[in-house]
């Protein structure tokens, strides 16, 4: 029985039913990692989902799993008032201190309660601190700390932190309700591998980085568009209950709150730990071996935070100036270094993007010797005023590339040299360009040596001219023996002297050989992405090359026909533009030709076939039973089609196989009709 024929009761029971099932899925998923279904299955779920609420609008709720993408853009954010004082904590820097608070503890409170006394111990994240409110179980609302008293209203982007329950208790829990009233506090935080990956994808994109972790979490989640926000790797640790209120059991300690919190679905850490006041000894000793560990964590910590169990105790204990006595921040001594600052050089990556980074006199930092650290960018620079000669903060922590956090400015002699971004590329002498309103500055010389290498690895790429046995390895020795100096070397390789090679036998060298042919006939949308163009993937290769019948032709674009192209923007034929108005890059595009590799797009063959779905824009998701993704879009263009790489109300037909994920839940909402390979093809005619 389809859901058009159940009555309105029963339809309404089977959404709560599968909010229910997605939102334990969920939790099993991002909370404990340990998920219990396929992601197929997930994904069955979760589209039945939208399907029903998209058919029932008036069964829709802000409390359902599917608000998970965002999209709301505010102009501003709103102040709210804190239920309670969002208190900063003192701070302790070595074991002595922290028994002396230990002793300032006992003092406050009667022989009795010392006898009952215990701590529990938990990591200082390194993120942003929130305040999360839920009503009769539902989150209502989402706020930053703020300056303690009122915070940020931010419960739009918290809905799309993918760890934060919407609603609790998550699963079916008859043992456990959810309090009348609940408001707990918490830190949102980004993985430092995620951290690191976001960053890389920022600077090889012309766009603005950030400096440090919790800088991130407090740029993502400050965003007035929520749909950036779900975008980015946000997660979430939950310690702290501030107002419990007809909750299914009683909580009299900090111990049984964070219980009760894991219970009902919040993430809380597992690196918490309670000690008896007979145990402190212990406690003092777990808290250095934590300082030790702290950088294998996959996430940043700043300290370690020791607070009394009980609550009435806590109660008791009360503050002391803006701190509560209850509360220490055991504060490590940073992994940094000062050192001097030796000089400023630019390297060149792939793109061309030009990172500075800093030669600085040796120096050990946390057990290693360290000769360089980044630099970010020009802005960086800049905004914090460091010159070449001065003496220098820096920081590393963990695995994490070392960075200038600091120049010592009262140490400054006078003869410290301002640093100013280079006009010219100091490998290849080609103008560095710097595009209106981006961090990056770009080499825009393709054939730039210092880029070379991995701009081979990129056009020899499976996403780009796929040569089958031709990989980093290969790119390093072929440019380092000078057989490449740029990419159209690559179809002019000295084959009998790479025969003496080690290691290049006559079979492997054939091979090779082979692959560099075969890769001479891709179609020429993947030339135009194995170019490595700022912001020119497969997607957008493939939009432009339909309306350029070759690359000669799209050398001489204007930016103002290419902006005309739907789904290419300013920003990107601005990119397509600019690298054909370098003379290097116009030639090798005329290399390319002369060595017979396919510039020209196959409108010939393209028209031959009926021109059945001309004026329909497609997107093709998961795996087709005979079809792959490549041969599914040449199908389509060939009979007249259009490609998108993302569903808007303007797709005129979903294409979908096994595994279809979240562009099919987007067409479902957008009421854009779903079809199979075969209707596709039935419809192609």
């Amino acid at each position: 029985m389809t859901d058009k024929a159940l009555p309105t009761q029963d339809v309404s029971a089977r959404v709560q039913h599968l909010r229910q099932l997605v939102r334990y899925h969920q939790y099993r998923y991002y909370v404990l990692d340990h998920p219990e279904i396929s992601d197929q299955e997930f994904d069955a779920l979760f589209n039945e989902l939208v399907a029903l609420e998209e058919a029932h609008p008036e069964l829709r709720s802000e409390d359902s799993p599917t608000v998970r993408v965002g999209g709301v853009v505010a102009d501003r954010f709103e102040k709210t008032r804190h239920p309670a004082p969002m208190l900063s904590l003192a701070n302790a820097f070595d074991d002595d201190e922290l028994r002396a608070w230990r002793e300032r503890l006992k003092r406050l409170l009667s022989v009795e309660e010392q006898q009952r006394l215990a701590y529990v111990v938990e990591p200082k994240f390194d993120g942003l601190t929130v305040v999360l409110h839920y009503e009769g179980g539902a989150f209502t609302l989402g706020a930053t700390r703020g300056d303690g008293e009122y915070g940020e209203t931010i419960t739009a982007n918290l809905r799309t932190v993918r760890r934060l329950p919407l609603q609790i208790p998550v699963g079916d829990r008859d043992d456990l309700r959810a309090p009348a009233r609940l408001v707990v506090r918490g830190e949102a935080y980004v993985d430092k591998a995620d951290f690191e990956r976001f960053n890389r994808e920022q600077v090889e994109a012309g766009e603005r980085s950030y400096a440090n972790p919790r800088n991130f979490a407090a740029g993502s989640l400050r965003q007035l568009d929520s749909s950036i926000t779900a975008g980015r790797p946000l997660k979430l640790w939950v310690y702290q209950a501030l107002i419990v209120e007809g909750a299914s059991t009683p909580i009299r300690s900090h111990w049984e709150a964070l219980a009760h919190l894991r219970a009902l679905g919040f993430p809380v850490c597992p690196d918490m730990r309670r000690f008896t006041d007979d145990e402190f000894d212990a406690l003092v000793t777990y808290v250095g071996e934590f300082g030790g560990r702290r950088h294998d964590l996959p996430y940043e910590v700043d300290g370690i935070v020791i607070k009394v169990d009980s609550l009435a105790m806590q109660e008791e204990l009360g503050f002391t100036g803006k701190d509560p006595r209850w509360a220490l921040a055991y504060k490590y001594a940073g992994v940094e270094a000062v050192t001097t600052l030796l000089d400023i050089v630019i390297n060149v990556g792939r793109t061309g993007a030009v990172t500075p980074n800093a030669v600085l006199e040796p120096v050990q930092v946390g057990g290693v010797t360290v000769k360089s650290a980044t630099l970010h960018n020009e802005d960086y620079i800049r905004d914090l005023d460091i010159r070449i000669g001065d003496k220098v903060a820096i920081k590393r922590a963990g695995e994490v590339i070392p960075k200038v956090l600091r120049p010592l400015t009262e140490l400054r002699t006078g003869a410290e040299r301002i640093w100013t971004m280079p006009e010219t590329c100091p490998v290849c002498g080609a103008p560095l360009v710097r595009p209106p309103g981006e961090a990056a500055t770009y080499c825009v010389n393709n054939a730039c040596p210092e880029q070379l290498v991995r701009a081979v690895e990129y056009f020899v790429g499976r996403h780009a001219m796929d040569i089958a046995g031709f990989g980093i390895k290969q790119a390093e020795l072929f440019v380092e023996k000078g057989y490449i100096t740029n990419l159209a070397d690559i179809y002019d390789l000295p084959w009998d002297e790479i025969l003496t090679l080690e290691g290049y036998g006559e079979k492997r060298v054939e091979n090779l050989r082979a692959a560099v042919e075969a890769s001479k006939d891709r179609p020429v949308d993947r030339l135009l992405t194995a170019l490595g163009i700022r912001f020119v993937g497969s997607v957008v290769a493939e939009t432009v090359m339909q309306h350029y019948s070759s690359l000669l032709d799209l050398m001489d674009a204007k930016v103002e026909e290419l902006s005309e192209i739907e789904g290419i923007g300013p920003k990107i034929a601005e990119s397509i533009h600019e690298y054909f108005s370098i003379e290097p890059n116009r030639e090798l595009i005329r290399k390319f030709a002369e060595a017979g590799v396919r510039v020209q797009a196959a409108q010939a063959s393209e028209a031959a076939a009926p021109q059945t779905l001309a004026g329909m824009t497609f997107v093709v998701t998961g795996t087709l039973p005979t079809f792959s993704r490549d041969e599914a879009h040449a199908f389509i263009k060939a009979h007249g089609g259009k490609v998108s790489g993302s569903v808007s109300a303007k797709t005129s037909y979903l294409v979908v196989g096994e595994a279809a994920g979240s562009k099919l839940a987007k067409a479902q909402q957008l009421g854009v009709p779903v079809i199979d390979e075969e209707a596709l093809r039935k419809l192609a005619g």
